[in-house]
């Protein structure tokens, strides 16, 4: 068996869940999916016209990148007006029809919501730099300089340098944990927070389902400007100078959780909406577990656990579902292999002649885990990361970083919609970025023709997922951990799935102590039940109770 042995309806699959538990979530970068108008930059249109392909996946919602009003140097993350569209991408009103679209083929719409900062573009940032006694004087973070000149603390910019740039307005420094265009939100404020609900109450009013909430432990601030203290050194490759530092006093302030139940509070308020939090940092678990306690708080939340991850082994993924035990209290995880920050994965996680295999085993173990698989626009066709060269970059992070850099940009690359297409029918004119050769041999009309494709099977894994509670919403018990072999039992309902992964190139043996008996669900690879595991060999089977 190659690909799926059988999928078919199961009643038991009918469940008193919320729709978000357990769902599938498809991101789309809005800039690199397809473009309508021809300007080599996707678009909303563009978006709506090709929600048929997220549809036919099979999975729950769509999580739309900013396409907010921005002059677009983190490309979207900077925004200049939490309420518009900015020109590039559309209008109000192609919004709206692409959140009715979505909505008729089944889907709910999630969209991202930039609560820690916002561009110095933006009406409130020039209010506040105007004075220092002005209503909005202080919706931003900020300080005098020190008697010699120098920045209040020795807070470092993610993306190189300090975190402070001086403001010969107010004479004052203002802090930016981003780019110097990306000031501070000062979030202890209620002010500020009733302006940022109000924008969120904006586009619930519109029909969204849910957000998801960037950067979110960098909301607040340590009032006291507090020096951080240097990082111990543990390993990790150190390259840029907010590398050396424990970031204790410029991010994941006790002041957080409460603004989020605030956001919670407005959700709820219209209604089942899903509300989603990214967390970065050395300490994300407890962040992740704190912004998700309870039932008052956010839904859900992801980490870095597997984006940056240089090895998908077994030990990974099963540390990472144990830091979610399901114990009362503890919220809901998310997990992405890939998104628009972290190279591809199977760029980092094989070699180029493991690929074709490779894709397959790491789609059925997303489909399989506990929590909500976030599916980044392209991996459900294999794509990989694209070498841009230096002269075609576009992310402030690469150029600032070169050559020491993750280069997003290799990870942004447009969509591949036809292959016998120049731009791969992602545009009429010149892409903002280059398709990669590779990639387009991936293109979706291919992988549409064949039915062994990784396109094909993603859909399978997800109609599968989504017919079997076990695989949705089910306990997640580690059998086996070994060097290449995961073994992991699913339960839930009444309905038990044993799921085998052989993570590496070279085949294994079949677990001792394991049963073998069944229903076979899915195979990949040649992956037989009771056998020795192929070269990432993947098995799924129903178990008898």
């Amino acid at each position: 068996m190659n690909r799926l042995s059988r999928i078919e309806a199961n009643p038991r699959s009918a469940s008193a869940a919320p729709w978000w538990r357990g769902a599938a979530i498809y991101q789309v970068y809005p800039r690199s999916y397809c473009d309508s108008n021809g300007d080599g930059v996707g678009d909303l249109p563009g978006v709506t016209a090709r929600l048929d392909h997220i549809a036919a996946l099979g999975v729950d919602a769509l999580w739309v990148s900013p396409f907010f009003t921005s002059p677009m140097h983190d490309y979207g993350y900077d925004v200049a007006d939490y309420c518009d569209v900015d020109p590039i991408f559309g209008t109000l009103a192609d919004f709206d029809a692409l959140v009715a679209r979505a909505h008729a083929l089944g889907l709910k719409v999630l969209i991202d919501q930039v609560y820690a900062h916002t561009s110095d573009e933006h009406a409130w940032f020039r209010e506040s730099r105007m004075d220092r006694v002005g209503p909005k004087a202080d919706w931003y973070v900020w300080a005098d300089a020190k008697a010699d000149g120098s920045p209040p603390s020795n807070w470092q910019s993610v993306f190189g340098g300090p975190a402070w740039t001086w403001d010969a307005r107010r004479g004052q420094y203002y802090l930016h944990n981003f780019l110097s265009s990306q000031p501070q939100l000062n979030c202890h404020l209620s002010a500020v927070q009733d302006a940022l609900l109000g924008a969120a109450r904006f586009w619930l009013e519109r029909g969204v389902d849910g957000f998801r909430l960037d950067a979110l432990n960098f909301a607040m601030h340590d009032p006291a400007l507090t020096d951080n203290p240097p990082a111990p050194e543990d390993g990790r490759a150190r390259t840029r100078p907010f590398d050396f530092q424990v970031h204790l006093h410029n991010q994941s302030q006790p002041g957080i959780p409460a603004f989020l139940e605030r956001i919670r509070a407005l959700c709820d308020s219209y209604g089942a909406v899903f509300t989603m939090a990214e967390v970065g940092g050395r300490d994300a678990l407890a962040e992740m577990h704190a912004f998700t306690a309870g039932n008052a708080r956010l839904n859900s939340a992801y980490g870095f656990d597997f984006l940056y991850a240089e090895r998908l082994t077994p030990a990974l993924v099963a540390k990472a579902q144990a830091n979610w035990p399901e114990t009362d209290g503890t919220g809901w995880p998310s997990w992405a292999f890939e998104n628009h920050d972290a190279p591809r994965a199977l760029s980092r996680w094989c070699a180029p002649d493991q690929r074709e295999a490779f894709a397959r085993t790491k789609m059925m173990l997303l489909c399989a885990l506990r929590g909500n698989p976030i599916i980044y626009q392209g991996e459900e066709l294999g794509l990989v990361q694209v070498d841009i060269p230096f002269d075609q970059l576009k992310d402030p992070e690469a150029i600032a970083n070169w050559p020491l850099t993750l280069s997003r940009d290799g990870a942004r690359t447009p969509m591949p919609w036809a292959a016998q297409d120049e731009h791969g029918g992602f545009t009429r004119g010149q892409p903002w970025l280059p398709l990669g050769a590779e990639n387009l041999e991936r293109s979706v009309d291919r992988q549409e023709a064949d039915p062994a494709s990784l396109l094909n099977l993603t859909r399978e894994l997800l109609a599968l997922r989504r017919a079997h509670p076990a695989l949705r919403e089910g306990s997640f018990e580690v059998l086996h951990a070994g060097e290449a072999l995961l073994a992991v039992r699913r339960v839930a309902q009444g309905q038990t799935v044993l799921c085998l992964f052989n993570l590496s190139g070279q085949a294994c043996a079949w677990p001792e102590g394991i049963g073998a008996g069944g229903q076979a669900l899915a195979a990949v690879n040649a992956a037989q039940s009771g056998q020795q595991l192929p070269p990432f060999g993947a098995l799924l089977l129903e178990e008898i109770n």
